[in-house]
């Protein structure tokens, strides 16, 4: 474990493929901005980068040789680009979630139903549609939908993930219940069916456009001493059997219980748990306290994160049951991010540090 070199205290993180290292790598910033040390990085739209800002300055990190890159960039410019994250009509501090043509935030603020932190009464999610071939420009379409949480209920102040299930586009979100429990809610495109009562006697009757509704539901979960709901940390092919889990962290403000959740028979089930996590930083609910890591090229994903004290960084083996595979002691609190650049032996894990510092793990 080593400290990152930073001529600026960072207070912010996004990790390879977020919106803002995407926006900063194909702004054209990286080309003006100043590189420090011998191999500054080169990045571009197919170079994974992370990137860190905050008082004084912001960065750019790349992976170069095996070692992490720098190339230093203004934090006015990275702030500009990371405001695209809340968009207009967003709930204020939350983040939506991008996958091609696809995207999802919350909006409609409305007071915790339990005292707890603000909370949102809506889901838009918002489409991009193709557009003709043709010579003359033309707007591209969107077609917005705007989803409820369900009755007497609202959307928790956690970021939408956007993943595939069961072949199609889903959205899993956090929704909570008037006594303060939350639950894991999987949002994805049903078929409209036909009505063959409706259908004349010589038409075929035949499915309609497909609409966003709610596919599955996981059981409530009480929320933290703090009154934080779970949080998802992450969403991938844990078991390598074709089919995607979502890991959550329950209470993650207090002990901390890791959980894995799998889609089965139409519901999200709880498949094993384990004690002793968080991806939560005390006032920053929407940092990302979490990261997938590839450490064999042909085995599956695990997972990174803090320990429930947040004073040493674990990662996980998902696989058949949960396993911690390292623990690495930090130089001190995570607190506003974590990331990981490569794959294998070059893997490096960053992570902020409550004092503004970065820290690189090595696993």
């Amino acid at each position: 474990m080593t400290i990152l070199d930073l001529p600026f205290r960072a207070r912010a993180m996004r990790g390879p493929g977020s919106e803002v290292a995407v926006a900063v790598a194909t702004s054209g910033l990286l080309p003006l901005a100043r590189p420090r040390g011998a191999n500054p990085a080169q990045a571009d739209e197919d170079t994974p980068i992370v990137v860190v800002w905050g008082d004084g300055g912001g960065a750019a990190l790349s992976l170069a040789e095996g070692q992490v890159a720098t190339t230093l960039l203004g934090a006015e410019a990275v702030e500009g680009l990371a405001a695209a994250e809340t968009p207009r009509g967003a709930l204020p501090r939350s983040r939506r979630a991008v996958s091609g043509p696809l995207s999802a935030h919350l909006a409609d603020a409305v007071p915790a139903l339990s005292g707890g932190p603000e909370q949102a009464a809506s889901l838009v999610i918002r489409e991009r549609q193709p557009v003709a071939m043709g010579g003359d420009p033309k707007p591209v379409p969107i077609v917005t939908t705007v989803l409820t949480a369900a009755p007497e209920a609202a959307f928790a102040l956690r970021r939408p993930r956007i993943a595939r299930f069961a072949g199609g586009p889903a959205i899993v979100a956090v929704t909570v219940a008037p006594d303060g429990w939350a639950a894991l809610a999987l949002f994805g495109k049903a078929e409209a069916k036909a009505d063959p009562e409706k259908a004349g006697p010589k038409s075929d009757a035949k499915a309609g456009p497909t609409a966003w509704t709610l596919l599955a539901r996981g059981a409530a979960q009480a929320p933290g001493p703090g009154g934080q709901p779970l949080k998802p940390a992450a969403i991938a092919d844990f078991s390598r059997d074709g089919r995607p889990q979502v890991a959550a962290v329950s209470a993650p403000d207090g002990a901390g219980l890791l959980q894995l959740w799998a889609l089965e028979d139409g519901a999200l089930r709880l498949a094993r748990e384990a004690p002793g996590y968080t991806n939560v930083s005390p006032g920053e609910g929407e940092a990302d306290l979490a990261a997938l890591v590839e450490l064999t090229k042909d085995g599956p994903p695990e997972l990174a994160l803090p320990v429930a004290d947040r004073s040493a960084l674990a990662i996980l083996s998902l696989k058949d049951d949960i396993r911690e595979r390292r623990r690495t002691p930090l130089p001190g609190l995570a607190a506003f991010g974590l990331a990981s650049l490569g794959q294998g032996p070059a893997t490096r894990l960053l992570v902020g540090l409550a004092d503004g510092r970065i820290a690189v793990v090595t696993p």
